[in-house]
């Protein structure tokens, strides 16, 4: 297995950015910045993810110089966006539901992405 601390910032990234591509969310939006550098903490440190509120929306509010509420909101949009337009055959994989069923909070998708990224690339 892989350590986390094994793969650069750079691949980290680049790996997260393919997979939220594939998920559907378009770039452009600010909340893909957000939703990108979150699941990157969690991957890094899983308990971010049972202090979504507490710890990792103020995490990121510092790292962009704005408010916990505006990450919040940008990371909600993204993620309506691409449960939208998403892959249904991947989210029915990750969630076990997809578009019959309202969109999974923030919190579990950033989780569920999150622990997805570490199991399929062997992260510790």
């Amino acid at each position: 297995m892989l350590q986390v601390n094994s793969v650069s910032t750079q691949e980290l990234e680049q790996i997260i950015s393919d997979f939220m591509l594939e998920l559907g969310i378009p770039a452009h939006l600010r909340g893909y910045q957000y939703l990108r550098s979150a699941v990157g903490m969690c991957v890094e440190n899983m308990e971010l993810v049972g202090s979504v509120t507490k710890l990792l929306y103020p995490d990121l509010a510092k790292m962009y110089q704005t408010t916990d509420q505006k990450i919040e909101r940008a990371i909600r949009n993204a993620i309506e966006v691409s449960w939208g337009r998403g892959n249904n055959a991947l989210f029915e994989e990750l969630f076990g539901y997809c578009h019959g069923y309202s969109r999974p909070t923030n919190s579990e998708y950033i989780a569920v992405v999150a622990d997805y990224i570490r199991l399929k690339y062997e992260l510790v």
